[in-house]
């Protein structure tokens, strides 16, 4: 399941507005998908549907410049790390601004 851009933009604003703060929430997030994906809850179909809600919402927030098809690959790369386990939740100031280089080392923060 999918939603079009208008309703991605104003769950992005509702979510905004809600004031979510960003780490915490993709914490729990990803947490609770584990957790999930280990008790058989969610199977694989749903964990990437749940990705490309994410990157959605990115790619709505982010500046034109910068939301190219690259910008999209580097993204869903960031998140299949990320649900894999390979990566903390941390500052995404280089992915944001799409001077990702691969390493985010000097990005990482506490899940």
């Amino acid at each position: 399941m999918t939603i079009g851009l208008d309703k991605q933009k104003k769950l992005h604003f509702d979510l905004s507005n809600v004031g979510l703060r960003a780490h915490a929430t993709a914490a729990g997030l990803l947490q609770l998908c584990m957790e999930l994906r280990r008790a058989g809850v969610l199977d694989d179909d749903a964990v990437e549907r749940i990705k490309g809600a994410i990157a959605c919402d990115i790619e709505v927030s982010a500046p034109r410049s910068v939301a190219t098809p690259q910008f999209r690959r580097d993204i869903k790369a960031r998140l299949d790390r990320l649900f894999a386990g390979e990566e903390k939740v941390g500052c995404a100031d280089a992915l944001a601004f799409g001077g990702g280089t691969g390493d985010e080392s000097g990005h990482q923060g506490h899940a």
